[in-house]
């Protein structure tokens, strides 16, 4: 024989209120000191020391280096970039000093400084070791009349 006795429905008191209120803004702070802390962690860092200062020229940097007309192509397989620079007429370019760093948007990690070699058709070349993912190429050069050149490249390399 059973016998069923039948159960009150419990009350909801301040102490329930206050442990839910305490559970939900425990889960949301949790989440944002993590949030937080990936983002100081991964942050790669200044791009200039003083942007205000970087501000007072920007104008005339731009100026003279779109007056040099380069344009700029990436290529890449799985252990090599191709970088293609060529003036407005289509002829390659060639710097009077040239560097090029690569490196993901969002950390140092996998930073790499190019050891470019001229290839065929004004072709740069570099071995690099390239993952899929986000990548971006930063340029930094002068040309050979003194003219600065910076330029970045963004490009995804797609899972194979």
């Amino acid at each position: 024989m059973t016998t069923d006795t039948p159960t009150t429905p419990r009350k909801l008191n301040g102490w329930h209120v206050l442990g839910i209120f305490g559970g939900g803004f425990g889960i949301i702070i949790g989440v944002n000191l993590f949030m937080a802390f990936q983002a100081v962690s991964t942050f790669p860092g200044l791009e200039v020391s003083s942007s205000y200062a970087d501000s007072q020229t920007f104008d005339v940097r731009r100026h003279a280096q779109e007056a040099l007309g380069w344009e700029a192509s990436v290529e890449t397989t799985e252990t090599q970039l191709t970088l293609t620079l060529v003036d407005t007429e289509g002829r390659p370019v060639y710097p009077a000093e040239f560097e090029a760093l690569l490196t993901r948007p969002t950390t140092r990690a996998n930073d790499q400084m190019l050891e470019l070699t001229r290839g065929p058709n004004g072709t740069l070349i570099a071995p690099a070791e390239l993952d899929v993912g986000r990548w971006r190429l930063r340029m930094t050069g002068t040309s050979r009349d003194g003219i600065d050149y910076r330029h970045n490249i963004t490009f995804t390399i797609p899972a194979r």
